[in-house]
């Protein structure tokens, strides 16, 4: 998927509305529109990068940036004893929006498993 083509990319634009948590020049978190935990949000870069597997070097920075303001949006948010950083990658990672981006979920105790172990 291209850019011209990612829903995350319009909602930066503007085109398609959300629930800001926190916007600057190069992020923005918004909340998902299909929680599943009382804080669930997701942080983006707004340049399009669309998957964990292609980053490169020149993003060292931004995804410091991304990863570093974390803590404190989901503290803002409620998520003050903790919270989940999920980033789908791929196919198998089951990511669904090709446009790199973390979710963030807290809020309960505790948050659900994350993949069932084998017995």
């Amino acid at each position: 998927m291209n850019a011209e083509n990612c829903i995350f990319c319009r909602i930066v634009t503007g085109e398609i509305p959300s629930r800001k948590v926190h916007e600057d020049d190069d992020l923005l978190a918004f909340h998902d529109i299909n929680p599943l935990a009382p804080v669930h949000f997701l942080v983006i870069p707004k340049l399009h990068i669309p998957s964990m597997a292609g980053l490169e070097p020149r993003h060292e920075q931004l995804m410091g940036r991304l990863m570093g303001i974390v803590g404190s949006l989901a503290a803002r948010e409620g998520s003050v004893d903790g919270f989940r950083v999920i980033c789908n990658t791929g196919r198998i990672g089951r990511q669904d929006v090709h446009h790199l981006h973390v979710h963030v979920l807290g809020g309960q105790s505790p948050l659900p498993g994350m993949i069932a172990r084998p017995e």
